[in-house]
């Protein structure tokens, strides 16, 4: 697997360039053949692991000019340490490149569990970058309920900020209806009255999360209605789990660290990146901020899962999905040609060949 990584990699590189190897990462479905290429079961969400451990081993600074810091686990957490050391001794890069870098290695991390929350946790976190600091993020979060893994990629291509629709792409095997997602485009007025709370009195936010707990705690349903329904949805919910449900998805964090709230207070950030950015912020926070943003002051959030690809159907991860055929041809070609021109043996060739049309065929057959 390393030697056919290290094979295919240079030959993108070579020929593309180093930026055009970190999008092809940064495409989920890319990313999956690739995967399959170097010889892992195409539908199991262990292929991220995989192939981010393989590159790890396999790219070079000095061939391919990419380097690679994180990993899973405790390792992900050592990412701005790696990105430190990487980024002195093989680039030589200035402080303002390695503050973005470590930046976005933050943020990334930071959007992902907690402005973006599916049910997923993160286990895992990748940050690949090049000589000029363009830079791609790939991580995995796991949902301990359905024991089912969701892979985020990330671009620094034309990425004008990490709390409006950042993501390259996500792929999972299912979509969560009860994703509260504020890094989407209709969560904008949302995000602005959150700003305005965490600026304003403590006090306000306190009153404001205890009256939304007690309606809970009541059950109080018809109150929540009034708040929260929108007109053209029919407020005589049925017997059927759509109450049960809509009480799950205006739930408020039941603990909240109310030093975090002081701490933002005497900060005074300007907009929600800032919020977000502010150590300590997590998901409790920012769910707290959105609920009262959307049933005191009626500004809603996106409760639509963001989650853009499936992982391929007919596996071992379930129900089958129509697949996005123009896009995996062309990612499938893509790699054919690089395999084609990698400095392999024939046998190797062939074999990366073959398992390529496997995958190819388990797509659409």
């Amino acid at each position: 697997m390393i030697k056919l990584s290290y094979a295919i990699s240079k030959v993108i590189v070579d020929e593309y360039g180093q930026q055009e190897f970190l999008r092809r990462l940064a495409d989920p479905l890319w990313f999956q053949a690739f995967g399959c290429v170097l010889g892992f079961d195409w539908h199991s969400s262990g292929v991220t692991t995989v192939v981010t451990g393989v590159l790890k081993q396999s790219l070079k600074e000095d061939i391919h000019g990419i380097s690679v810091a994180g990993g899973k686990g405790r390792r992900s957490t050592e990412t701005k340490y790696d990105i430190l050391t990487l980024a002195e001794k093989h680039y030589n890069l200035s402080s303002g490149k390695i503050d973005r870098l470590l930046y976005a290695s933050k943020m990334a991390a930071k959007i992902d569990n907690a402005a973006v929350q599916d049910g997923y946790s993160l286990y895992h976190h990748v940050i690949l970058f090049d000589k000029h600091g363009n830079w791609s993020v790939v991580q995995q979060g796991m949902n301990s309920n359905n024991k089912m893994a969701r892979r985020y990629h990330w671009i620094s291509d034309n990425l004008k900020g990490f709390v409006c629709e950042p993501h390259a792409g996500i792929i999972s095997a299912y979509k969560n209806p009860n994703t509260l997602n504020m890094t989407s485009i209709d969560s904008a007025e949302n995000q602005k009255i959150c700003v305005e709370l965490a600026r304003g009195c403590i006090n306000n936010v306190k009153s404001s999360v205890y009256k939304i707990a007690e309606m809970h705690a009541q059950r109080e349903m018809n109150t929540l209605d009034h708040w929260i329904m929108p007109d053209n949805l029919d407020r005589k919910l049925s017997n059927n789990g759509k109450e049960d449900q809509l009480a799950e998805h205006y739930e408020m964090p039941r603990r909240l660290d109310w030093d975090i709230y002081k701490k933002i207070y005497d900060i005074q950030p300007q907009n929600y990146e800032q919020l977000i950015s502010i150590p300590g912020v997590g998901p409790a926070t920012v769910r707290a901020l959105s609920l009262i943003g959307e049933i005191i002051f009626g500004t809603k959030a996106s409760w639509k899962d963001p989650v853009k690809y499936n992982f391929a159907h007919g596996g071992k991860d379930g129900v089958p999905y129509p697949v996005a055929r123009k896009t995996y041809d062309k990612s499938i070609s893509y790699l054919s040609s690089a395999i084609e021109g990698a400095e392999i043996g024939r046998e190797d060739r062939i074999q990366a060949l073959k398992k390529l049309a496997e995958y190819s065929a388990g797509m659409f057959n």
